[in-house]
């Protein structure tokens, strides 16, 4: 990816992040991420309905890196099943520790895929991923 779109990407989803602001409503699985080693720590609520993912929102305080890849994601994530989801987060992981992944189904989050040149900005980078993710495979054994 060139490296003015990967900024332009990043700069527009923490300037602008998608469904930022939690509301209070019921159906929703409320899912926290905190980094401990800065001040990142973000509240997801996710409305799932008939296995495919209706919503997710967030809230909170987090550096751009952080901010950015919940926006990203959360576009990536919403109107897809649950095993969809899954494998689009395993394949994001993979591209942040750098392993084999599919470029193809990451979209706009393919913007991190230099992130590992920054080693310290890795766990702001899957912070609201893997945890969503943590919750989706809860909710798989769940249901």
């Amino acid at each position: 990816m060139d490296a003015n779109l990967r900024r332009s990407i990043i700069l527009d989803n923490y300037q602008n992040p998608i469904n930022r602001g939690l509301i209070d409503e019921e159906g929703y699985i409320k899912v926290n991420a905190n980094n401990e080693s800065c001040i990142d720590e973000l509240n997801f609520i996710i409305k799932i309905k008939d296995n495919i993912i209706e919503d997710i929102r967030f809230d909170g305080e987090a550096c751009a890196i952080a901010t950015s890849a919940a926006s990203v994601m959360i576009k990536a994530l919403i109107h897809k099943n649950v095993d969809e989801a899954l494998n689009i987060i395993n394949n994001y992981e993979n591209m942040i520790n750098e392993k084999n992944y599919d470029s193809k189904i990451l979209g706009e989050a393919n913007a991190y895929d230099e992130i590992y040149k920054q080693p310290n900005r890795k766990k702001c980078a899957l912070l609201s991923w893997s945890n969503l993710k943590n919750a989706l495979e809860q909710f798989k054994k769940n249901n």
